[in-house]
């Protein structure tokens, strides 16, 4: 049967009661923890002074009252000297003659938890026995009692020490063991390697940063542990043994993530260097979010320049239209002229393509995250691009096996796909060939999409400029936005674009997204009462068989004003509504009219563009699905507000 808390306490108090040392342990506060009863009787204390929390200036006053250190001139000076000496308080060993003529020695040591423990040792008899032994100097030499008196003191001391350094070495296990905890709970690889570059310090977050190497390399040198990274840090690490402080960003070519590597000389002050400190973090996702930042703010600055172009150029190309319009209709033009007037509307309306393309990259967007499919997405993909390629021409798509649901914008992926597809068609038109879409997951950091073909391959110049907007090789026929669109939709996703040529021939083109799947799923609330918003019948029933599907029940309205009144029945879980809707309220208007009551659940659904005022507005406050939505699209967002 396991002890009690009391009865612990009482069997320390027994056992200490019957060792004949006197001992005592004040706490950092200088107040009494524990004592045993040889303690008072040593020191004939009263009651009062032998209770837990007494303070220790109060024990030394009452024992420099009573003679125990000797005569003392001013009382209070002597309390406050030992006092003083006891906030300082060092490790120490003495001997003392009291004022009863007794002798006892004194041994104190720190405690890890503050505070220290005494012992006193009555060493009368020993010291009486010295004296018997100095007494009978006739037998033995003046020379061998000094000497084994120093030895019996220096045996003391050294007994003393001992204690100490036991003590230290327990203060410095532990202090080493909360280093390493705290160096394990952060996501960085932290470690240290001495002057001929060998790990002296690691913790075991190696392999977490860089997948492949081992968790620890303490004892091995850089290049064993290192592998192939070696050769490509050495430089730097050379560099850190120099003395420079320094922090580097790299890509890890085995895994693509993005590693920021610190290096701190270890160097204290003027004197030599005994090595480097080390810290490497993955900064794959931080990386990401800059570069879809950067795009960001080039989209801005780019529609703020074009906006205006834009909507003058505009307004000329429908002028021109017009009037070219006119011509024609006016009719009796000769043959010749016919033809110009249709050549000068069919380069109006191709500006009007140009202005469309470049509205689209320079205008505002938002990324669209929706749970992915990716090997169905690709299917339908395939689907849509086929009619688009001629006989002579195959798509082949190899995916790799057991993707999860990732979380795409599906539409910016369909658009540069679709786009590089029709690029590598036109590369091989005339000559037939093969286009290949091949997509694998590089390391869980990054989805790696590889679109190559058969044909010529990209020039030395299209290598350097084809993502730039209006560079193209198609001559009259191309606008030079095809690759420039592709670029900015996979950069704000935060991804890259790399071109290339096939070693036999062909280009070949590689985007990479981050590679984000969906977060397991949550168990939604069973039969749940859901309240649906919407006046279109057959999108009315085609949601309320999805929201059926996931187990809930539903009761329906087209108004907001009807979903008001149907708003105060009992155990009413979800709203979902449309933001527009017949009547003088918005969805919009609706949602904010029941948040706060009670528990339900609110979220919006549109067809209104993502730029669009009223969707950015709800959107702002409220999950918003984007019309039309999948099953799992609307699983996902009701998972995100339950």
């Amino acid at each position: 049967m396991a002890l009690t808390e009391n009865t612990r306490i009482n069997l320390m108090a027994a056992g200490l009661n019957m060792i004949q040392q006197a001992l005592s342990i004040f706490d950092s506060t200088l107040r009494l923890s524990v004592s045993n009863r040889r303690y008072q009787e040593m020191f004939e204390l009263p009651e009062h002074l032998v209770q837990p929390g007494v303070g220790f200036e109060d024990t030394i006053r009452y024992l420099v009252s009573r003679g125990e250190y000797g005569p003392v001139d001013d009382h209070e000076q002597a309390v406050r000297t030992r006092v003083e000496a006891a906030r300082a308080f060092v490790p120490h060993y003495m001997e003392r003659l009291r004022a009863n003529g007794r002798w006892i020695s004194v041994e104190g040591a720190p405690l890890p938890q503050g505070g220290w423990i005494t012992v006193y040792t009555d060493i009368t008899e020993v010291k009486l026995q010295e004296g018997l032994l100095r007494a009978r100097s006739e037998e033995l030499s003046d020379e061998l009692l000094a000497h084994a008196e120093r030895l019996a003191a220096t045996n003391r001391a050294l007994a003393a020490s001992n204690a100490a350094l036991e003590q230290a070495k327990r203060e410095l296990t532990e202090m080493e063991a909360r280093t390493r905890l705290t160096t394990e709970m952060m996501p960085a690889h932290i470690a240290h390697m001495d002057c001929d570059l060998r790990y002296t310090f690691s913790n075991r977050r190696l392999s977490s940063i860089f997948p492949g190497l081992p968790r620890n390399g303490v004892g091995h040198p850089a290049k064993a542990v290192l592998g192939s990274m070696y050769e490509k840090i050495l430089p730097l690490l050379e560099r850190a043994l120099g003395g420079e402080n320094a922090v580097h960003e790299f890509t890890h070519d085995d895994s693509g993530r993005r590693i920021r590597l610190a290096l701190t000389p270890d160097k204290v002050g003027c004197g030599p260097i005994n090595g480097i400190y080390i810290m490497s973090m993955d900064v794959t996702e931080e990386t990401q979010a800059r570069a879809a930042l950067a795009q960001t703010r080039k989209r801005e600055l780019a529609a703020q320049l074009s906006s205006g172009m834009v909507h003058d150029f505009g307004n000329l190309l429908t002028i021109i239209l017009g009037l070219q319009g006119q011509m024609l209709r006016a009719g009796a033009l000769p043959a010749h002229m016919s033809q110009l007037v249709q050549s000068t509307i069919a380069a109006a309306r191709r500006g009007g393509v140009l202005l469309e393309r470049l509205a689209s990259i320079s205008g505002h967007r938002e990324l669209q995250l929706r749970p992915t499919d990716l090997s169905a997405l690709l299917h339908d993909l395939s689907l849509m691009a086929g009619p688009a390629l001629p006989d002579n021409m195959r798509l082949d798509m190899q995916i790799a096996p057991d993707l999860p649901l990732l979380l795409l914008d599906q539409g910016v992926l369909q658009d540069s796909v679709l786009n590089l597809i029709l690029n590598a068609r036109d590369a091989m038109a005339g000559q037939g060939g093969q286009v290949t879409l091949t997509v694998t997951n590089v390391a869980d950091t990054w989805l790696e999409l590889m679109l190559s073909d058969t044909g010529t391959g990209f020039s030395d110049e299209a290598l350097h400029k084809a993502l730039d907007p209006f560079f193209t090789t198609k001559g009259a026929d191309g606008t030079g936005l095809g690759l420039a669109m592709v670029y900015d939709q996979i950069t704000l996703s935060g991804g890259t674009v790399r071109l290339a040529n096939r070693p036999r021939g062909g280009a070949q083109v590689t985007l990479r997204l981050p590679f984000k799947p969906v977060p397991r799923a949550r168990a939604l609330p069973p039969a749940g009462l859901v309240l649906l918003v919407e006046d279109t019948q057959s999108i009315r029933e085609s949601v309320r068989a999805m929201l059926c599907d996931l187990g809930h029940s539903v009761i329906e309205a087209t108004t907001a004003d009807e979903a008001l009144a149907l708003a105060d029945l009992p155990d009413l879980d979800i709203m979902l509504s449309d933001i527009n809707l017949p009547g003088t309220l918005s969805g919009l208007d609706l949602a904010r009219a029941l948040r706060g009551r009670g528990q339900m659940r609110l979220c919006l659904m549109t067809a209104l563009p993502a730029y669009d005022r009223l969707h950015r507005e709800a959107a702002g406050e409220f999950p918003v699905l984007t019309k039309p939505f999948s099953p799992q699209d609307l699983r996902f967002t009701l998972e995100g507000i339950s």
